[in-house]
């Protein structure tokens, strides 16, 4: 069964005043062609693969009633509609019980999540485009960065039209990017939180120059020096353990994080930072696994007295402060504070 809706070319006038209503005309997930002024080449723009990161459509939107012509086609994918207009509107990561739509771009496709990243898939193949940005914000609010599995001049030059942090990551976790190494330069791009303004404007922004490029690669467009972070380390929980976030250790929580504890994104953390509270030991809250497959529990985190910090400088990224997304997904991730792989 398809789930996509197909649109060629809208118009302006079809698709609402706003974000909102836009959503609300789509309905389900859509991918539009947009006819550029080169039709033999295209490029791909993926969006929405979670229902609560609202910069990308917001972006799309913006373009869309801008009127303008890409410089090459481009296929522009939004996906989880139905989970981002469950009330309230972009707020819900996915709908209760369905897996991380961007989880789910490996084998088996045996579930509602894994058939809609396998459609996304074969729109990808059916147009074999030439670059493929995947567009999200972050969990919390912070910087923008990008992510590739790989480094190389297309997906530098690619993540330089939107942000100078790139990271470098083999975590292989089922992700769009994945895809990347056998088929064609997909690079994920985090704008930076949901709720900030200046996120919504990067998107949009990076989206025009992605557009209008006649040539994404070319370094004299994109050339804009990365900051590199090498073999990110996830920091997870185990399972049951309980979070909250306050400033204060809870009694009724085998953790708590500071609340503010999102304001430490990309910057240096030492040694001596507070992260936290803990009423069992460390091994029993986390999970963390190096790219060499041993665990990394201690050279990220180290309890004193029940209170938590880094075991050694560290810089961390995707932290969140949404304790669903903490369980389910993960903490943060942690590279060595000069960016390079955690020893």
């Amino acid at each position: 069964m398809r789930r996509f809706r197909f649109v060629r070319n809208p118009l302006a006038t079809d698709i609402g005043d706003n974000a909102e209503q836009f959503l609300q005309a789509l309905g389900a997930p859509t991918c539009f062609f947009l006819e550029g002024q080169d039709s033999s080449r295209t490029r791909a723009l993926v969006t929405l693969l979670h229902g609560n990161e609202p910069s990308g459509t917001m972006a799309l939107f913006r373009w869309l009633k801008s009127a303008q012509s890409p410089a090459v086609n481009v296929v522009c994918i939004v996906a989880s509609v139905v989970a981002a207009l469950e009330p309230p509107l972009f707020s819900h990561r996915m709908l209760p019980r369905a897996r991380d739509l961007n989880r789910c771009f490996k084998p088996p496709f045996d579930d509602a999540q894994g058939e809609l990243a396998e459609e996304i898939l074969e729109i990808l193949h059916l147009h074999h485009p030439e670059a493929v940005i995947d567009m999200h914000n972050t969990s919390g609010s912070g910087p923008s960065f990008g992510v590739c599995t790989h480094m190389d001049r297309q997906h530098d030059a690619l993540v330089s039209l939107f942000t100078q942090r790139l990271i470098i990551s083999n975590l292989n976790l089922g992700a769009l990017m994945d895809i990347s190494e056998h088929s064609y330069p997909t690079v994920t791009v985090e704008v930076g939180g949901r709720l900030d303004d200046a996120a919504h404007e990067l998107a949009y922004e990076g989206m025009c120059r992605y557009f209008t490029a006649d040539n994404v690669f070319d370094p004299a467009v994109t050339d804009w020096g990365l900051d590199l972070l090498l073999d990110p380390i996830r920091l997870e929980l185990q399972e049951h353990v309980t979070l909250t976030y306050a400033d204060t250790p809870q009694p009724d929580y085998d953790l708590s994080l500071r609340p503010d504890i999102e304001h430490l994104n990309f910057g240096s953390v030492a040694p001596h930072v507070q992260l936290g509270w803990a009423r069992v030991p460390v091994q029993e809250l986390f999970v963390a696994t190096d790219a060499g497959g041993r665990c990394a529990v201690t050279r990220l985190v180290r309890i004193e007295d029940n209170e938590i910090y880094p075991a050694q400088p560290l810089k961390l990224f995707m932290i969140t402060t949404n304790p669903d997304i903490a369980s389910t997904d993960c903490l943060c991730y942690a590279v060595a504070d000069d960016g390079s792989s955690i020893r």
